[in-house]
């Protein structure tokens, strides 16, 4: 079977460029309801917490070419959700500018903003069929029948739930669910495409096959997506660009790989990558104008390109963090010296829990190259990869590389 054309190849290419500038978000302090006086709780030694209220979101400027699919990742309580709803409109923006296409739209109405959002919650009507779950938007706008049936029948085939189109939800899967729901948005044609975590109440195996999906979506529909999660696998797989997020504060932003291989700061380092990357009390020294890094009393080799990135910076020397992944660390003959806590067979891999010098470490091993299993106490030996070592400032947290 021929499928379905892209939607765009039938009606003129739309713009879609998503702007925000210095973006706030509070949340007041007092509230009056029913004529009287609603009390927050009392303020708090911490800079989300202010006189005006809870800061939510806070310098938040972000620039999102047309097409691109920008990915909000970040704990819970980061802001990423609420800026998403004032993106969408559901949240009044306390201070800063949005704009949608060129256009200012603080004050517009959600409808009046050609987006379309999808929900954690799914937020599908359980009396609806699927059918009439997707065409509900489309006749409250008054559209012709046909012109309905044809956006209904082209977004479900791309969706492939056409032989759901006369169920009701309750008869559903979650995985299903979430694509009426997705198909709920598509057919409005909208600019702009909103996901609110859509996969966190899916079990484990859909999460994978509705990340795959969402990547095809992406390709047939080809339109601007703002994308919030808290899984950084999710924001890793799908996204062009991702926005990492602190107490309603952006951390750092690029690409998947950018982050990854060059974080930020500490909390960057610690978030993305999975197991997180290890970090140790270390030592810089700098001796002739050469730095080297002391960890347990053993001096750590750096890459000349580690090296180069350390005397552009000219950080002082003193204490520091050094942080590792887990994946570029390798076991040694001699090196620095860890004890084994724990051993996880994960298949073609094993992941071995380390105690060094006090500091808890993750190392992964191939298990091709393990000859006998480690017991619990154990002393290995470890080895650095030099050109991917990561050193911060203890009193910053910000990378020196």
């Amino acid at each position: 079977m021929r499928p379905p054309e892209c939607r765009h190849s039938q009606s003129p290419p739309v713009m879609a460029e998503v702007t925000l500038k210095n973006i706030m978000k509070v949340y007041p302090r007092h509230e009056k309801k029913a004529g009287k006086q609603k009390h927050a709780a009392p303020l708090k030694a911490s800079p989300q917490v202010t006189s005006e209220g809870v800061v939510a979101v806070q310098q938040f400027s972000l620039d999102i070419a047309d097409k691109e699919f920008i990915v909000l990742v970040g704990p819970s309580g980061c802001g990423k959700s609420t800026t998403l709803r004032m993106v969408a409109g559901l949240e009044e923006i306390t201070s800063g500018e949005l704009y949608i296409d060129g256009k200012l739209m603080n004050d517009a109405a959600p409808k009046d903003r050609d987006i379309a959002m999808v929900f954690q919650s799914y937020a599908l009507y359980p009396h609806m069929t699927v059918y009439d779950n997707m065409a509900f938007s489309l006749k409250l706008k008054n559209e012709k029948k046909d012109v309905i049936d044809k956006k209904v029948r082209e977004a479900a085939e791309i969706l492939e739930i056409t032989d759901l189109l006369n169920r009701k939800p309750k008869a559903l899967s979650g995985g299903q669910r979430q694509r009426v729901a997705i198909g709920r948005a598509i057919v409005r044609d909208p600019k702009v495409f909103l996901m609110d975590e859509p996969l966190s109440n899916l079990d484990a195996k859909l999460r994978n096959q509705m990340r795959a999906e969402i990547i095809k979506l992406r390709q047939r529909i080809d339109t601007t997506f703002i994308y919030v999660t808290h899984d950084q696998t999710e924001a890793m797989t799908l996204g062009d660009r991702i926005v990492i997020m602190k107490d309603g504060f952006i951390q750092q932003i690029g690409t998947p790989q950018e982050v990854f291989d060059h974080p930020a700061n500490l909390f960057v380092a610690g978030f993305i990558g999975m197991p997180q990357m290890n970090f140790f009390d270390a030592e810089l020294r700098c001796e002739n104008g050469a730095y080297t890094v002391w960890l347990c009393g053993i001096p750590i080799a750096l890459s000349e390109k580690r090296m180069a990135a350390l005397k552009a910076r000219a950080p002082q020397p003193g204490s520091v963090i050094l942080g590792v992944r887990p994946e570029h660390i390798t076991l040694a003959d001699q090196g620095i010296e860890a004890k084994v806590d724990v051993s996880e067979m994960m298949g073609s891999s094993v992941h071995l829990h380390l105690n060094v010098q006090g500091a808890d470490a993750v190392v992964i091993v191939p298990t091709l190259e393990l000859n006998t299993e480690l017991a619990y106490g154990q002393v290995l030996h470890l080895a650095f990869n030099p050109d991917s070592l990561h050193l911060f400032d203890k009193q910053t947290e910000l990378s020196l590389l």
